[in-house]
C-alpha cells in the first residue's frame, strides 16, 4: 500500500487458531467493525509474546469498544497452535491468531519483509467501512503498547462519531477536543 490512511481492507482468506479451534478468518469478518491487524514477526520468538499478552490483557477492553483483535503472522494455523499450546503468556490468547504462510495479508498491508518472508511490527486499525485509519510499524526490538492503541483506537472512534472535531496530542476519553475554524488558527 503507498497510501494506507484511508485505504481500503484488501480482500484475503486465512485460516485462524481461536480458542482450541481453527477456522476460516475472511475481510467479510472484519467489514462492519472496528478493527485491528496486529502483525508480528514469528511465534516462539521474543518480542512477539510480550505484545500479543498485552494484547491478551487488555482484550475484554477491546471487546467492550467493539474491536476484534486478529494477529497476524506468515506462520501457520498449526503453528499459533503449537505456541499457544506451549507457552503461559501466548495461551491468554482468546482472539484469532491468522496464519498467513503465504505472506498475502502481510504483502497487502505492505508490511512483508521479502528477503525474511516474515512481518514487520505492523499495527493496522480497520473501521467499520473497511478503511485504514491509524497505522503503526515498529523496527523488530521495539515493542507496542496496548494502552497507547487502546487511547488512539477511542480518539479515533470520537472522530468518527463527531464529525467536525479533532483529538489533540495526548487527547484521553472525557477530555476536551477541538472544532477547527478560522477563529482557532493560531490561537493554539
Amino acid at each position: 500500500m503507498s497510501r494506507y490512511i484511508e485505504s481500503q481492507l484488501k480482500p484475503f482468506n486465512a485460516k485462524a487458531y481461536q480458542n482450541g479451534e481453527f477456522h476460516d478468518v475472511s475481510d467479510a469478518d472484519v467489514k462492519g467493525k472496528w478493527a485491528v491487524f496486529f502483525f508480528y514477526p514469528a511465534d516462539f520468538t521474543f518480542v512477539c509474546p510480550t505484545e500479543l499478552g498485552d494484547l491478551a490483557d487488555n482484550y475484554e477492553v477491546f471487546k467492550k469498544l467493539g474491536v476484534a483483535i486478529y494477529s497476524v503472522s506468515t506462520d501457520t494455523h498449526f503453528t499459533h497452535k503449537a505456541w499457544h499450546d506451549s507457552s503461559d503468556t501466548i495461551g491468554k490468547i482468546q482472539y484469532p491468531m491468522i496464519g498467513d504462510p503465504t505472506g498475502t495479508i502481510t504483502r497487502n498491508f505492505g508490511v512483508m519483509i521479502e528477503e525474511e518472508g516474515i512481518a514487520d511490527r505492523g499495527t493496522f486499525v480497520i473501521d467499520p467501512e473497511g478503511r485504514i485509519q491509524i497505522v503503526e510499524i515498529t523496527a523488530g526490538g521495539i515493542g507496542r503498547d496496548a494502552s497507547e492503541l487502546l487511547r488512539k483506537i477511542k480518539a479515533a472512534q470520537y472522530i468518527a462519531a463527531h464529525p467536525g472535531e479533532v483529538c489533540p496530542a495526548k487527547w484521553k476519553e472525557g477530555e476536551e477536543t477541538l472544532a477547527p475554524s478560522l477563529d482557532l488558527v493560531g490561537k493554539i
